[in-house]
């Protein structure tokens, strides 16, 4: 586990959706953003990112991830308000994730410690597919709000609130770590036959050079139950 840097910022850096069209998230220095506070997003336009390959909705021809034991059926389209991990005390509002004009990700504000993002136009958390929530490592106000997440353990619970006045609670599966130049689009984003949902922050060493963690720590689960908020 990377422990907060001093005076820096990381925003995720990892594939989001289908390799071929490169949608990032990258967790970067906040001293090199450009000053929109933008980074960089997909090759191709917005509407296109969004139509095949948000996360989630992978290429067809991929084989599905087998479907985890005992998961819940999906629930309906509902945006996430909360994200609750009991394990590591996390307790934390979620953000919407955005894409600007010029087709990049607009990163979550890396200013704020105890807030997470949620990329709006992909798949909500408890619908079925893969909703991908990101979150800092630290700031350059201290250790943030995933710097516990790869100490997390298969069996612990996430829960999310919904819009819709549920929650969709989580049971982990695995929690791995990926080289950020190797890291596995499809199977973090691919096509799920059920609700899935994926935490990702930066992990591994801090490269000073790069201004970066060299690794992204991905927490897999899948939706065990639901119930009112």
């Amino acid at each position: 586990m990377a422990g907060p840097i001093p005076g820096t910022s990381r925003l995720l850096r990892t594939g989001m959706g289908a390799a071929a069209l490169g949608l990032l998230l990258i967790y970067n220095s906040v001293d090199t953003l450009p000053a929109d506070g933008s980074v960089p997003g997909p090759a191709a336009p917005p509407a296109a990112a969004t139509a095949t390959t948000a996360p989630g909705d992978a290429d067809p021809a991929a084989p599905a991830p087998a479907a985890p034991v005992k998961a819940a059926p999906p629930l309906k389209r509902s945006r996430p308000v909360r994200l609750r991990i009991p394990q590591i005390n996390v307790d934390a509002p979620v953000g919407e994730l955005t894409l600007n004009p010029s087709g990049q990700l607009n990163a979550p504000p890396p200013d704020d410690k105890n807030l997470v993002g949620w990329y709006r136009d992909g798949v909500t958390p408890g619908e079925r597919g893969a909703a991908v929530v990101a979150g800092h490592v630290d700031t350059t106000k201290g250790p943030a709000v995933f710097l516990l997440l790869s100490l997390m353990l298969p069996g612990s619970k996430v829960e999310v609130q919904r819009a819709d006045g549920t929650v969709a609670v989580f049971t982990v599966d695995a929690v791995e770590t990926f080289a950020k130049d190797a890291f596995p689009d499809q199977r973090v984003y691919g096509r799920t036959p059920d609700a899935q949902l994926r935490l990702i922050t930066c992990g591994g060493a801090y490269d000073k050079k790069r201004k970066d963690y060299l690794d992204n720590v991905v927490v897999f689960a899948h939706l065990e139950s639901s119930r009112p908020a």
